[in-house]
C-alpha cells in the first residue's frame, strides 16, 4: 500500500514511517526529512498552508496526517495557541483541499487526535463514544477532527486516532524524567487526575490497524489498556529511574511555571481503548511499568 505522512519528523512520525514500505512524505524542509528518515522515502514540500502539491499522492492509497505544533513546548502565549490551533485545523483543511482537487484520491484518511478532547472529567469513564468536554485543547481537537471528517464526503474512510501521553525514548517522558533524576519528582497537583497513556509502538500498531481495518472509521482512543493516575504514574516512574517522589507539584505553582498550559497536566481524562479491544488489537505494552521500562532501556547495550 502506497502511503503518504506528514509530520513524519516528528516523534511519532519516524517510528511510523520506519514501518511503512518507501512512504511519499509531506515536510516544510525535504533535505531535512531525507536526512533524518533515510533514502527510503519520497519527500515533498509542504508548509501547510496551502493545499499540497499534486503529486505527492501519485499512486497513494492511504494518508497518515501527524502534522502539528507541540503543545507542551512553551507557555502558551496567544501566538503559541494560534500556532497549534492553526498548524492542526488549517493544516487539516489544506490537506483535504489538496486531496479534493485531484482525479483519482486515497482511499483512508488517518488523521491524528488527542484525549484533549474529553476536557477535564474527573473519574468518568471515556470511550469514544463520549461527547467532547471544554477548554481550548477540547476545542482544537473537536475543530481538527471536524476538517480531517471532511474528507468522507469525497469517498475516504477517516479515522482520528485520539493520542493519549505517549511513551518512548524521548518525547514527552524525556521532560518528564530531568526533575526525577534530581531527586525532585513528584505528582503534579494532588495527583488524582487520571491520565491516559500508550507507548509508541502501539500508538503505531494503532495507526496501521486503522489504516488497514475496513472496519474502522470516527474516534479511536490511542490509549494503554490499564489506566492510571497522575499519582500511580508518579510513583511508577519514579521506580523505574530508582528515584524519590516526595516532591509534589501543587497546582498553583505549577500555574505560575507552565501558565496556561497547566490546565492540561491537572485535567483528568479516565480515558478507555474500547475500539481497540473489540477489534483484537493486542497492546505490546499493557501495563505501565512495562512501557516504562521498556522507553527506558531502548537503544541502551
Amino acid at each position: 500500500m502506497r502511503t503518504l505522512v506528514t509530520g513524519a519528523t516528528g516523534f511519532i512520525g519516524r517510528r511510523l514511517v520506519a514501518k511503512l514500505d518507501h512512504p511519499f512524505v509531506l515536510t516544510r524542509d525535504p533535505g531535512r526529512a531525507r536526512a533524518e528518515l533515510g533514502p527510503d522515502i519520497t519527500p515533498f514540500a509542504w508548509d501547510s498552508a496551502s493545499p499540497p502539491p499534486p503529486d505527492a499522492f501519485r499512486g497513494v492509497e492511504a494518508v497518515f496526517n501527524l502534522a502539528g505544533e507541540n503543545v507542551g513546548a512553551g507557555r502558551w502565549t496567544k501566538k503559541r495557541k494560534a500556532a497549534i490551533r492553526e498548524s492542526r485545523v488549517e493544516g487539516t483543511r489544506h490537506l483535504i483541499a489538496g486531496i479534493q482537487a485531484l482525479r483519482e484520491r486515497p482511499k483512508i484518511l488517518v488523521s491524528a487526535s488527542a484525549v484533549g478532547f474529553y476536557g477535564d472529567r474527573g473519574d468518568e469513564t471515556l470511550d469514544e463514544s463520549a461527547p467532547p468536554g471544554t477548554g481550548f485543547l477540547a476545542g482544537v481537537c473537536v475543530d481538527w477532527e471536524a476538517e480531517a471528517r471532511a474528507a468522507e464526503k469525497l469517498g475516504l474512510r477517516v479515522v482520528t486516532p485520539r493520542f493519549g501521553v505517549v511513551l518512548g525514548p524521548g518525547g514527552a517522558l524525556a521532560k518528564m524524567i530531568t526533575p526525577f533524576k534530581l531527586g525532585l519528582g513528584g505528582r503534579l497537583g494532588g495527583g488524582h487526575q487520571w491520565m491516559p497513556w500508550i507507548h509508541l509502538d502501539d500508538v503505531v500498531g494503532l495507526l496501521l490497524l486503522a489504516a488497514g481495518s475496513n472496519k474502522l472509521s470516527g474516534p479511536v482512543n490511542a490509549v494503554g489498556p490499564a489506566p492510571v493516575t497522575n499519582r500511580e504514574f508518579t510513583r511508577a516512574l519514579g521506580a523505574a529511574l530508582g528515584r524519590w517522589t516526595i516532591f509534589p507539584m501543587p497546582g498553583f505553582m505549577l500555574r505560575l511555571v507552565v501558565g496556561e498550559f497547566a490546565t492540561v497536566l491537572l485535567s483528568s481524562q479516565r480515558v478507555t481503548p474500547r475500539i481497540a479491544v473489540r477489534e483484537g488489537y493486542t497492546f505490546r505494552h499493557p501495563d505501565l511499568a512495562g512501557a516504562l521500562r521498556a522507553s527506558l532501556t531502548e537503544g541502551k547495550p
